[in-house]
Parts: C-alpha cells; structure tokens; sequence
C-alpha cells in the first residue's frame, strides 16, 4: 500500500491518550475524573487543529464541528467514547474518535467542505466503569437521558450528581445537549471488533449489520455477619454463598444460546474480613443478546432463580437495574455505503453483528447509524494486550473518508 498519510500521527495519538490514566501501572480512565478532563482537552487540541470548533457540552462530551457548505442542511455526526475500563488498551473507543478527526483535517487541508456539517464527538462514560450505569453521554446527546442515575454512587460513595458538581458540570443540565430531531442525519461509528471474526476471515474490516442489546443490573444480597469458627455451617446465612450459586447459574444458562453471553464483572463480599462469614454480596449482571426477547428471558430465569436461592438461604435481597438497551439494526442504505467505501480500498468485506454495545446504539433513537469494525489482533479487547496494525489503522481511516465524501443525508432519510 502507499505510505500512511493517516496512520502514523494517528497512532501516535493514541499513545499519547494511552498514557493519561489515573493509575501509574495500567490504564484507567473513568467518567468525571480529572484525567478525562485532561484527554478531552488534548483531543479538543487536535479537533482544533483539524478545522473544527469545539465545545465541551453539559454532559461531559468534547464536540467538534466542521461546518458545512449549507447551514440549513442536518449534520453527519461520527465518534466514540473516550473513558475506559480498568486495565484497558488504548484501541477501544479512541480509533473511533481520532480516525474522524484525522478525515476533518485531510478535507481541511484540501479547502474542502460537505454541503453539510461534520461533528465529531468524543463520549463520555460509555463504559459506565465508575457508577456501572453507562452510555450517559450519547444518551444526552441522543434525548434519553434519566436523571435518576444522577443518584447512582461510585464505591467511595460519591453520586454521579455530585461528581458532575465536583467536575464544574451542572447535573440538573446534563439534558440540555439533546439534538432536535432532524439535526443529525446519521451517526457513523469506527471502532475495532473486540473479537476474532475478522481475523480469522483475514480481512481488515468489516460492515456492522446490527448491535446486541444488553441489560446491566447491580445486585445486593443480604445475610448475616458472624464469626467463621463459631456459626454451624447448616445455620449461616452466608451472602457470598448465595452470589455463588447466582453466577453459576448465569454461566449455565447464558451457555448454548446463540448471541446470548452472561457476565459478573464485579462481585465484592462484606465485611471483607477472612474470619467473617460474608453478610453481604455486591455483584453486577451484564445479559447481551442479539435478541431482546431471548436476552430479557435469561433474565427474568435469572432474577428467578436469585429469589429461589435467597429464600431458601433465608436472606434478602435487592435489583437496581442500571442499563437497559434494545438491539439496534443498523440502517441499510448506511450498511450499503460502508459497504462501498471498504470496497474502495480494494479490500474484500463481510457483514457481521456487534455482540458489544456501542454509542451508536444509543443515538439510533435521534438518527439513523451505521458502524464500521476494523480487526483487532487476536481479537483481544478490554485488555492491555489489545493491538491493531498500521496498515489496517491506515485502510479504516480511508475507508471512514470514503464514507464521508460519498454521505447524502437522503440516504438515510427513509
């Protein structure tokens, strides 16, 4: 291939994203913290740089706009999120932010402008790694905001709503940055795969066809404290005990259903003591499915089986549901233009579902979306092991520039 006219400044942004993490020994960087801050200033630099003017919105988003030739005309909107799991790499949502930005400066460089706006956005807390209820800056953006996971708390016990106090942000505001309907006239998503299916097939990118929708809950079972060498084991009302029969369960019925995965990513046991019978459990529930009704049936079994298990283990217990999303179809006119635009590289392609969640789920309810996956080695994601390849980083970024100079708002019009 010729040389990266993209890729290699592209990549060196991303280490340099990669290095702002609120711990010294790996890569963490959540919602509202001041490392956000300090990446979404960075990021706004180099939107600046491309072209754009820039805002740092009421819920915490950085936004670039490239406008267009024709003020009246609704915008082509294309990002991703820009926080992080813990122990992350730095591939996962930043391709999606830092390839657009990349396109924005080429058009820049050649005096070129769309006949309609560009804006590229970088999320906040798409991962929903700090409070555990995620996607809180697409969601404004997109109209469907619910001001009551302001309440929701971190593990120091800080409210989502004070954090945004903390940070210099308004919560009783975070609302205010939803679009009107017929603004946006798509929103395109880069992002790597976050799984082996296009590696395997040895191809470097690959067009969305539709977006798992997913369930996160947070629940808290709640026995009884007492002293490990003193209580019969027939007489304790362990917590920790019952989570473990919960996760079991989730493994066994979330195996051997197509699209559909279970996951507890987080379980914590209280007091935390080695000679304490637990009397709590914290845990999360993470249910996907690229069905709503297959995912929603694992879960009501779920729920079921953690009142069966509670009962007779004589505790209590509580369900906070913290995310809920539908599978998101991508639009096919959208599909067909992705298509096309991989094409243009001289690359064959595929079509292929997104068992993870994304931003673009999110805003299908203000616009129609699209994604694009581009392979991740192998397909290692939410890990410092995550890597990609130049000449792919390089092919992606054509490719999104492809889509760009080729988008017609009619095409997703109907």
């Amino acid at each position: 291939m010729a040389a990266n006219r993209f890729a290699d400044r592209m990549l060196a942004q991303l280490d340099e994203l990669g290095r702002i993490s609120e711990s010294p020994d790996f890569l963490v960087r959540t919602f509202l913290v001041p490392e956000q801050k300090q990446a979404h200033e960075r990021v706004a630099e180099w939107m600046r740089e491309a072209g754009m003017e820039v805002e740092h919105d009421c819920a915490g988003n950085v936004v670039g706009r490239y406008a267009g030739t024709d003020p009246k005309a609704p915008a082509l909107m294309t990002g991703s999120h820009l926080d992080t799991v813990r122990n992350a790499g730095k591939y996962d949502g930043m391709l999606g932010v830092i390839a657009p930005i990349a396109c924005v400066a080429d058009l820049h460089r050649r005096g070129k402008r769309m006949p309609f706006a560009i804006e590229v956005v970088g999320f906040a807390n798409e991962e929903g790694t700090r409070f555990g209820s995620s996607m809180t800056g697409s969601r404004a953006i997109a109209g469907t905001f619910d001001p009551a996971i302001l309440e929701v708390k971190d593990r120091q016990g800080v409210s989502m709503g004070e954090a945004y106090k903390s940070f210099g942000l308004d919560p009783h505001k975070v609302g205010f940055c939803a679009r009107q309907p017929g603004s946006i006239a798509a929103f395109v998503e880069l992002h790597i795969e976050q799984g082996p299916v296009l590696e395997n097939e040895g191809l470097a990118l690959g067009v969305v066809t539709a977006i798992s929708g997913a369930r996160r809950l947070r629940v808290e079972i709640t026995g009884l404290a007492g002293h490990a060498g003193t209580v019969p084991m027939g007489q304790r009302q362990d917590a920790l005990v019952a989570a473990a029969e919960i996760v079991q369960f989730i493994e066994e019925r979330c195996t051997g259903t197509p699209t559909l995965v279970g996951t507890v990513g987080m379980l914590e046991a209280l007091p935390g003591a080695m000679n304490v019978i637990p009397g709590k459990a914290v845990f999360s529930i993470d249910i996907r499915a690229g069905e709503d009704d297959v995912r929603d049936a694992a879960v009501d079994a779920v729920m079921r089986e953690t009142e069966m298990v509670c009962a007779r283990r004589k505790l209590t217990f509580t369900v906070t549901e913290l995310y809920k999303s539908t599978a998101t179809p991508c639009h096919p006119k959208l599909m067909d233009l992705t298509e096309a635009a991989i094409k243009a590289q001289h690359l064959p392609t595929m079509r292929l579902p997104s068992g993870a969640g994304h931003d673009a789920a999110t805003l299908a309810p203000l616009c129609p979306v699209a994604m694009m996956f581009m392979r991740c080695t192998r397909g290692i994601s939410h890990n410092p092991l995550e890597a990609v390849l130049a000449d792919d980083v390089e092919l992606a970024t054509r490719a999104l520039l492809h889509f760009i100079e080729h988008f017609d708002p009619a095409f997703a019009a109907n």
